[in-house]
C-alpha cells in the first residue's frame, strides 16, 4: 500500500470536488462542498444512531435503496437538525438543484448537513452556491483540499487521506476526508466521513465491508461522550479502476480490505488528535478478553471517562481512575488479575501487575504523561482477544468552545 501525501477524495480516478463559502458563515469562511462521480458509483452508508436524525440523515436513508450514487452536497455551519417539515423541504430542494446543475435525477445526490442544531437551514444561499460551486469542482489535490475544508465546523485543520494498492495488475486508489472535533462518542458521532475510491465492487459487498470497518474504528472514538443528530460515513465506488469485480475471500479483496481500513482507522484517528480542546492523543489497548465485544466495552468505558481525560489533562498518573472505568463497564472480570501500564515516547510505568500496584516515582510518571500521545494498556489475563479505541483529555479550552458555541 502506498500512501499519497496530497491524498483526498479526488484522488481516485473520475472524482471531482470543490469548496466555497455560501454564506451560511460569516466571515467567508468556506461552507458548501460538492464531491461527484464522472459516473454513477456503487454506495454504502453509515449515518447515526441517534433517534433524533437530522433532515439530511432522513434523505440518505430513504434514497439509499438505489445503492448507485454520483454526488454529495454538504454544508457546514447549520446542521439543519430538529427544523421540522421545512427542514426536509430544504433537503429535497438542495438535491433538485444539485441534480439540475449536474445532469442527475435528486436520488442521485446524498445530502449531509453540519454545524448549529434547531436553526432554520438559509437553503437559498446554498442554492446559489450550487450554481456558483458546480462549474468550479476539479480533479485535483487542491480541488479536494478545498472540499475537505468545506466541512469544518469547530476542526482546527482539514482532515484528508489517500492510498493506492494494486490489484489485478491495476492500481486502485481510496481518498477520503472528514470532520470531527466535538460531539464525538463511539456508534457514530457528530463527524462525517466521505470515502470515494475507484475500485469495482458490488454494492452490498461495499456495505457489509463499511459496516465490520465501522465496528473498528469510528465506533473505537470518543472526545465528549456526545452522539451526534447528523453523523454520517459514506463511500462510493465508481469501478473506474478496471478491476475485475472484487469478490469476498479472495487475496484481491483482502488487499483492498487492508487499505480501506487504513482509511477509515486514519480520519478517525485524526478527529480524535482535533478533539475540541484536547492537549493529549490517547489510545487504550485492552487485551486478555474472552471476546473482542468485551475488550471493545472495555477500552471504550476508558476513553470516555471524564475523570481519566482530566486526570491526563492534568497529567497526573491517577491509574485507579482507569481501574474503576472498567468495573463500572458491565464486562465481568477478575481485578486481581488486571495488569496496567502507561506509556508514551517518554517512557514506560507499570501502575498494576496482576491485581497489585506497583510502587512509582511521581516525576517519572509525570514525564511519561507530558507526552502528547498518550498509551494506556490493559491486560485482563482472561482470554486471547483485545481491542483498541482512542480518545483525548478534556480541558479547560473544551468547556470554552462549547460554552458559547452558537455565537
Amino acid at each position: 500500500m502506498k500512501i499519497i501525501k496530497t491524498g483526498g477524495v479526488t484522488t481516485p480516478r473520475g472524482f471531482k470536488a470543490g469548496g466555497t463559502n455560501c454564506g451560511i458563515k460569516a466571515n467567508e469562511k468556506s461552507d458548501l462542498a460538492i464531491i461527484y462521480s464522472e459516473v454513477p458509483g456503487g454506495t454504502a452508508i453509515l449515518t447515526t444512531t441517534n433517534e433524533v436524525k437530522a433532515a439530511p440523515i432522513l434523505w440518505c436513508k430513504d434514497v439509499i435503496a438505489n445503492p448507485y450514487k454520483q454526488a454529495v452536497v454538504v454544508n457546514s455551519g447549520n446542521a439543519n437538525a430538529c427544523t421540522g417539515q421545512a427542514g426536509i423541504t430544504a433537503v429535497a430542494a438542495t438535491a433538485k438543484k444539485m441534480a439540475e446543475a449536474l445532469g442527475l435525477k435528486p436520488e442521485d445526490v446524498l445530502v449531509a448537513s453540519t454545524g448549529v442544531i434547531g436553526v432554520a437551514l438559509p437553503v437559498e444561499k446554498i442554492l446559489s452556491g450550487i450554481d456558483v460551486l458546480v462549474p468550479k469542482i476539479g480533479n485535483t489535490s487542491e480541488d479536494g483540499r478545498l472540499a475537505a475544508n468545506a466541512i469544518l465546523t469547530t476542526d482546527t485543520g482539514v482532515k484528508t487521506i489517500g492510498v493506492e494498492v494494486e490489484i489485478q495488475g491495476k492500481l486502485v486508489k481510496i481518498g477520503g476526508m472528514a470532520k470531527g472535533s466535538g460531539m464525538i462518542h463511539p456508534n457514530m458521532a457528530t463527524m462525517l466521513s466521505f470515502v470515494t475510491t475507484d475500485v469495482n465492487i458490488e454494492p452490498a459487498l461495499l456495505q457489509k465491508l463499511l459496516k465490520e470497518t465501522t465496528i473498528d474504528t469510528y465506533n473505537m472514538i470518543s472526545v465528549d461522550g456526545d452522539t451526534s443528530t447528523n453523523d454520517m460515513v459514506t463511500v462510493m465506488s465508481n469501478g473506474m479502476a478496471g478491476n475485475d469485480k472484487l469478490e469476498e475471500a479472495t487475496t484481491d479483496y483482502e488487499i483492498f480490505k487492508e487499505a480501506f481500513v487504513f482509511v477509515h482507522k486514519t480520519l478517525a484517528k485524526k478527529i480524535i488528535r482535533d478533539g475540541e480542546g484536547a492537549t493529549k492523543f490517547i489510545e487504550v489497548e485492552v487485551y486478555g478478553t474472552k471476546t473482542k465485544n468485551e475488550a471493545r466495552i472495555l477500552a471504550k468505558a476508558v476513553i470516555t471517562s471524564n475523570l481519566v481525560k482530566t486526570a491526563l489533562f492534568g497529567e497526573d498518573a491517577n491509574w485507579g481512575r482507569v481501574l474503576c472505568a472498567l468495573g463500572y463497564s458491565g464486562v465481568e472480570f477478575d481485578p486481581l488479575k488486571v495488569s496496567l501500564i502507561f506509556s508514551s515516547q517518554a517512557g514506560m510505568i507499570t501502575l498494576l501487575k496482576d491485581g497489585v500496584p506497583i510502587a512509582f516515582k511521581e516525576d517519572e510518571a509525570k514525564k511519561v504523561l507530558s507526552e502528547t500521545d498518550i498509551n494506556i494498556s490493559v491486560d485482563l489475563k482472561d482470554g486471547d482477544e483485545k481491542a483498541v479505541a482512542w480518545g483525548c483529555d478534556l480541558s479547560y479550552e473544551y468547556v470554552k468552545i462549547n460554552g458559547d458555541y452558537r455565537s
